[in-house]
C-alpha cells in the first residue's frame, strides 16, 4: 500500500510538469512541432548518460544476479506480450498501430525517475534490464512491423545510441571502472532531468492532439484497456510465478522494477516510428495520449495489485 500511494504522489509530480509543457503550447510561446527538439535531447543525451550512470554501482554477486533475474523477467513479459497480442489480433481485429501499443510500454521515459523515488538509485541498474530487452525488440519487431520488413537493420539496432550506452555502462560495471566524481556529478544531473523532461515532452505532443476525438472515439478504448489493465493483470500473474521460483531476498524490489515498466502506458517511440514510416501517426499519437492521461489512476492500482499479491 505505501508503494503504491508514493507512486501516485511521484506520478501526480509528473504529470505537473506535463501540464506545463501542455500549457506552454496552448499558449504560444512554443510549437508542438519543436517538441522533436526535446525529443533529440531526451534520447540523445538526457537517457544515454541515465542508463551509464545506473551502472555506475559497486559490481557484487548480488547484483550480478539481480541483473540475470531482470533480465529473465524483461524477456518472459516480452514474450507473453508478444504471444498474447498474436492470438488477440485475429479475434479483435488489431491494426498495426494497436498492436505496436499493447506491446511496448513507455518504460525508457518513465520507468528510471519513478524506480529512484519508490525504490532508490540502486535499483535503477534493473530497470535497464527491461529497457535493453525493449530497444532490441523495438528496433527489429517493431520496426519491422511498422516498415513491412522481411529482415532487421543489425547495424543501426547496434549503432543505436542507447545501446551503446548500454553496452558502455555493462562494460564499466563488469570491469569495477568507476568514473571520476567530476563526470559522475555530470551524469547524476543528466540523471535528474529524465522524468520531467520527459514529461514536458509529453505535455508538448498532447497540446498538438484534440481531445475531443482522444475521449469519443471508442475504438481508443481497446487498445487503452489492454495497455493498461489486461496486459499489467497478466504479468502480475508470470511474475508470480517467476517470483516463486527466485530465492533472491531483494527478489520482490527487482521484479517490481520490470512491473513498473510493465504498466506504463503507450511508448512515445511507437509515434516517431509511425511518423517515419509513414503509418497512421495521427492514431497512435491519440492512443499514447489517452494511455497516458490515464495511466495515472492505472499505475497505482496495479502496483496496489503487485503490494497485496506478490
Amino acid at each position: 500500500m505505501q508503494i503504491s500511494l508514493l507512486l501516485m504522489e511521484e506520478i501526480a509530480k509528473l504529470f505537473a510538469i506535463m501540464i506545463m509543457g501542455y500549457v506552454v503550447v496552448k499558449a504560444g510561446l512554443m510549437k508542438a512541432s519543436e517538441s522533436k527538439s526535446v525529443s533529440v535531447i531526451l534520447v540523445y543525451l538526457v537517457i544515454p548518460c541515465t542508463i551509464i550512470n545506473a551502472f555506475q554501482v559497486e559490481y557484487t554477486p548480488e547484483i550480478q544476479k539481480g541483473l540475470i533475474l531482470a533480465c529473465a523477467a524483461a524477456v518472459a513479459v516480452h514474450i507473453l506480450f508478444l504471444a498474447v497480442t498474436a492470438m488477440l489480433k485475429g479475434i479483435l481485429k488489431l491494426d498495426i498501430i494497436e498492436r505496436a501499443t499493447v506491446i511496448y510500454p513507455n518504460a525508457g521515459i518513465l520507468v528510471i525517475p519513478l524506480v529512484q523515488k519508490l525504490l532508490g538509485q540502486e535499483y535503477v541498474i534493473y530497470s535497464s534490464a527491461f529497457i535493453t530487452v525493449q530497444l532490441i525488440l523495438l528496433w527489429t519487431h517493431c520496426k519491422n512491423m511498422l516498415c513491412e520488413e522481411e529482415k532487421p537493420d543489425w547495424k543501426k539496432i547496434l549503432l543505436n545510441i542507447n545501446i551503446i550506452s548500454i553496452i558502455i555502462g555493462v562494460v564499466l560495471f563488469a570491469c569495477r571502472i568507476q568514473l571520476p566524481a567530476g563526470v559522475q556529478d555530470v551524469l547524476d544531473m543528466m540523471n535528474n532531468m529524465i522524468g520531467p523532461l520527459g514529461m514536458l515532452l509529453a505535455g508538448m505532443v498532447i497540446a498538438e492532439v484534440p481531445l475531443k476525438t482522444v475521449f469519443t472515439r471508442k475504438r481508443n478504448y481497446l487498445s487503452t484497456v489492454l495497455r493498461l489493465f489486461v496486459y499489467p493483470i497478466l504479468t502480475l500473474v508470470l511474475l508470480k510465478v517467476i517470483y516463486s521460483f527466485s530465492a533472491m531476498t531483494d527478489a520482490r524490489q527487482i521484479l517490481l522494477t520490470v512491473y513498473l515498466a510493465s504498466v506504463t502506458p503507450a511508448c512515445a517511440t511507437v509515434t516517431s516510428m509511425a511518423q517515419l514510416y509513414d503509418k497512421d501517426a495521427a492514431y497512435s499519437s491519440t492512443l499514447y495520449v489517452l494511455t497516458t492521461l490515464l495511466s495515472i489512476v492505472t499505475m497505482p492500482v496495479m502496483v496496489f495489485l503487485y503490494e497485496n499479491l506478490l
